[in-house]
């Protein structure tokens, strides 16, 4: 999620980020995880130079698409993102537009050998406020959405579904909120996104996720493979001056605690530092940190012992859950400063070895080493 908000800003960050990765990682080809601002999704899906441009960045770039982020809807790399990020919401007719962009410039960008195509987008809203009309008003969106879905589906043969991507402090939080949001809607188009980190936030299991969503007949559309902070103690001074270290002004960083209510924590880390959040007990906060280090400063951890188990309940019994894993950390430039890349070969390094990281915990579930 580079800071490329124009379609030919996209375009350039495949010559700059994707095929270095691509060689770093040692790989004939790679699978972009694409986040398409609205900008650059409706000038993709207007302008047919423009979608032939991004065709030739990623043959060039040795890239393919199978799936796209349409969760922020713009400016995600701005000074200060926070609770912007949230709007416009699934109450609105932006919000709908921006998406069906976003589905139909997936369907021309899939590979010939794919059969779907899959895009995450926001847990309906931020829970406050609401009310029974903008419930409807999603609904209503939602229902539409599936519509334009089946309609691209006939007019072109390929498949996108969308899923809902839980995040504390939205609506919806939780897989269970999700099947709430969900229920009578068209089940075969839209789902659920599972994002481990946020899972693992809120002291989540994917067997028990895995297990609703079975029931309920609604499918993980994809994973985000993804790992958040850990600390055990944030009571002590040094666990607490180095959680500091991750209290910055771009992005939310919630926090929660083990057994809390839906909702409970804090909304921010500089809020839970301030006293908001308990801290007799553990804390996970929502900060993407790379996958592999997982060890960090004082007393702090990452989630990737968490991770490890989501993916063996996703990928490793007797049959594969999902098919679609995007690794997605997007905290790269507001990381620590002894852990934060200052140029884009530092940052190429850093994302190799994520990919590196996530392919290796694939090939120790059983599966075999392919394409990145």
């Amino acid at each position: 999620m580079h800071a490329a908000h124009e379609a030919d800003g996209v375009i350039a960050q495949l010559e700059t980020f994707a095929r270095p990765v691509r060689e770093a990682v040692g790989t004939p080809s790679i699978g972009l995880g694409t986040w398409l601002s609205a900008d650059a999704a409706g000038t993709l899906r207007r302008d047919g130079a423009a979608l032939d441009r991004m065709r030739a960045g990623l043959a060039r770039a040795g890239g393919e698409v199978v799936t796209v982020n349409a969760f922020p809807y713009g400016a995600f790399q701005a000074p200060v993102v926070k609770g912007r990020v949230y709007h416009p919401d699934w109450t609105t007719a932006e919000r709908f537009d921006y998406t069906v962009d976003a589905a139909w410039v997936l369907a021309r960008l899939l590979p010939d050998d794919v059969e779907r195509g899959s895009i995450s987008t926001l847990p309906l809203a931020w829970r406050e406020p609401w009310d029974d009309a903008r419930a409807a008003a999603c609904r209503e969106n939602l229902a539409r959405l599936a519509d334009e879905l089946a309609t691209i589906e006939r007019e072109t043969g390929r498949r996108i579904q969308v899923g809902l991507e839980p995040e504390p402090g939205c609506v919806v939080e939780t897989v269970e909120q999700a099947l709430l949001a969900l229920d009578g809607l068209d089940r075969e188009r839209l789902g659920v996104c599972l994002d481990l980190a946020h899972l693992a936030t809120g002291f989540g299991s994917a067997r028990d996720a895995v297990d609703l969503l079975d029931e309920a007949g609604i499918g993980v559309v994809k994973a985000q493979v993804s790992a958040a902070l850990h600390v055990a103690d944030p009571a002590d001074p040094a666990s607490r001056a180095a959680l500091g270290e991750f209290a910055e002004d771009r992005f939310l960083h919630q926090v929660r605690r083990p057994g809390g209510e839906v909702a409970a924590g804090a909304d921010d880390l500089p809020q839970a530092l301030a006293g908001e959040v308990d801290d007799a007990d553990a804390w996970r906060i929502h900060f993407h940190v790379p996958l592999h280090a997982e060890a960090q400063a004082a007393g702090l951890r990452s989630t990737t012992p968490e991770l490890r188990d989501s993916l063996a309940v996703l990928l490793g019994g007797d049959r594969c859950v999902v098919d679609h894993l995007e690794v997605e950390s997007y905290t790269w430039n507001v990381l620590p400063s002894a852990q934060r890349p200052t140029t884009d070969a530092e940052l190429v390094a850093g994302i190799a070895a994520e990919l590196t990281w996530a392919a290796d915990a694939l090939v120790d579930l059983g599966l075999e080493r392919g394409c990145a």
